[in-house]
């Protein structure tokens, strides 16, 4: 009979017992065991090394001076927030947003530069990268010298394992090696994802799944990105290959397959209103939802019909989704939640007349309406789940003990 790695064993549960810190927060090595099904010996090992590792530290529950508390102070294990620091950054066609975290994910500080990064060249997107990295990290009191990973995401399909954009709207170059340019400039780990798998890395350590190891998340902006979270991991398929919602076949007409991205899209939406001056201005300041909305609710039926044609063909997409993947829940997030009940009454209804009878109280829709500051800060989330050292290279399926 074929026995365990012990090396792995212990990797195994030393990241469970980090990951059960990082999810309760200050928690005494008893409520760890219990959590985690580990001895109180297993336990009290692995905390004496995390503590030596300087990844965790030691919190006082009460004051063994009071006099209306008896006995010792409770020990409380947390989290070192300054066993690292990490800089996310989210490139949008209209803007580049960084935030620098601790170790336990706080933000220390934030910066968004507004430029149209879909018409710079590659060199130049590395220089601005390179100067916000810089800028945050000043702003967080900090040197560059103490920071551990730089997480850059952006729309599109990304190679996990190289890091190389093969593809983005945002980008004027194909197949870029932008973790590369940004690494030796600054000296720096650099890590490069979808932004759509850095939200769900955000909901899934901060957010509306942090309670969950199965869900859906579903980025609908200028571009319709998918994260899967199975297991506790990001599904990622057989090249490590970002997913991507737009391409999603919805049906055929005459030769042509056609595809979300024609239905839902934010420039399927806008279509024929797309010569106006007005709106295509706000579209470029990535405002164009809004505007739409306005009109909309102004009494033009065209962008109303087509808002709704939208809510429709991703309430089918997600139905689709929820057949595939079985999620306990399905996250919304992006721009275009700008529209409202405009674009979700007909996405719910849709979704609703889609779903399979046996899935139709399996999986809930839940709308976070994320700002930017959330997207770039599930770069760093990125970046920190790198260093939490799971055996699985990322956040993984010892985590559901934890729960």
């Amino acid at each position: 009979m074929k026995t365990a790695d012990p090396e792995l064993m212990r990797a195994i549960n030393r990241f469970l017992v980090l990951d059960t810190i990082r999810r309760r927060g200050a928690i005494a090595r008893v409520e760890i065991g219990e959590r985690t099904d580990l001895s109180a010996t297993t336990v009290s090992a692995i905390t004496a090394s995390l503590l030596d590792d300087g990844l965790i530290t030691i919190q006082h529950e009460g004051d063994i001076r009071s006099q209306t508390l008896r006995g010792r102070p409770r020990v409380m294990l947390a989290l070192n927030p300054e066993a690292a620091w990490v800089v996310g950054a989210k490139l949008a066609a209209n803007r580049i947003v960084f935030v620098a975290t601790n170790f336990q994910g706080d933000v220390l500080a934030s910066l968004t530069l507004p430029v149209r990064v879909d018409r710079l060249p590659t060199e130049v997107i590395v220089d601005l990268v390179e100067d916000g990295v810089r800028r945050c990290v000043r702003d967080a009191g900090l040197g560059l010298n103490q920071i551990n990973t730089i997480a850059l995401s952006l729309p599109g399909i990304i190679e996990h394992g190289t890091g190389k954009v093969l593809s983005s709207g945002v980008l004027r170059d194909a197949d870029v090696s932008l973790h590369a340019a940004v690494a030796s400039r600054l000296g720096i780990a650099t890590i490069v994802e979808s932004d759509a798998n850095a939200i769900t890395m955000a909901e899934h350590w901060f957010g509306q799944a942090r309670d969950l190891d199965d869900f859906v998340l579903v980025a609908i902006e200028e571009t319709l990105g998918l994260g899967v979270m199975h297991g506790g991991q990001l599904f990622r398929g057989a090249r490590g290959l970002s997913l991507t919602l737009g391409d999603m076949i919805m049906g055929a007409g005459g030769d042509n397959a056609i595809k979300l991205a024609d239905l839902a899209s934010e420039r399927a939406i806008v279509n024929g209103s797309h010569s106006d001056p007005g709106l295509a201005e706000a579209m470029q300041l990535g405002q164009g939802m809004v505007q739409v909305r306005h009109r909309i609710e102004a009494g033009d039926d065209t962008l109303r019909s087509a808002a709704a044609r939208a809510g429709a063909a991703l309430g089918i997409a997600m139905a689709n989704l929820v057949a595939l993947f079985a999620p306990h829940r399905v996250i919304v997030v992006g721009s275009s939640l700008a529209l409202g009940e405009h674009l979700l009454a007909p996405l719910r209804q849709a979704f609703a007349n889609a779903i399979p009878a046996p899935l139709a109280r399996l999986a809930e829709i839940v709308i976070d309406e994320a700002d930017d500051n959330t997207w770039a800060r599930g770069a760093a989330a990125v970046a920190l789940g790198e260093l939490y050292g799971s055996p699985w290279g990322t956040t993984g399926p010892a985590r559901r003990a934890a729960q």
